[in-house]
């Protein structure tokens, strides 16, 4: 007599994912990805902000430092760099040392020992864009 042929059974140990199980695991993935992204991005976007405000503090600090030690404002930023004032230009938001807006303050004193009124007052950013706080760069 013959055997009749019977297809193996598939043990538990063989046994793969369904196409249902990983459209579930896929979809629960994409759906975290879709609360990290736009978080992360937020994240990203207030550190360059934070970045800016840390730099324009730190350049407007140093300005007023020079002006009171050489009883003169810089004539450039340049000049805050080559006195030792700061090593390099920290970059704008834009990624650039070429953006900074300075502000000239023409009969403008900073100290009382202040001698020559002609030269950089401040800073600003040079970037037309518009912060997290809804107001421009260039304003803060």
């Amino acid at each position: 007599m013959r055997k009749a042929m019977v297809p193996a059974k598939s043990t538990p140990d063989c046994r793969g994912f369904t196409l249902i199980e990983m459209m579930v695991v896929i979809s629960i993935i994409l759906i975290l990805l879709g609360i990290g992204i736009p978080i992360y991005s937020h994240t990203i976007v207030r550190a360059r902000e934070d970045n800016l405000r840390q730099n324009l503090e730190t350049l407007n600090r140093v300005i007023y430092q020079y002006t009171q030690d050489k009883q003169k404002p810089p004539q450039s930023l340049d000049d805050l760099r080559t006195a030792g004032y700061i090593k390099e230009i920290p970059e704008d938001i834009t990624g650039s040392v070429d953006t900074w807006e300075t502000e000239q303050g023409d009969g403008t004193i900073m100290t009382l020992d202040q001698k020559d009124t002609g030269g950089i007052i401040g800073v600003h950013s040079g970037s037309s864009q518009v912060g997290s706080d809804g107001k421009a760069y260039s304003s803060w």
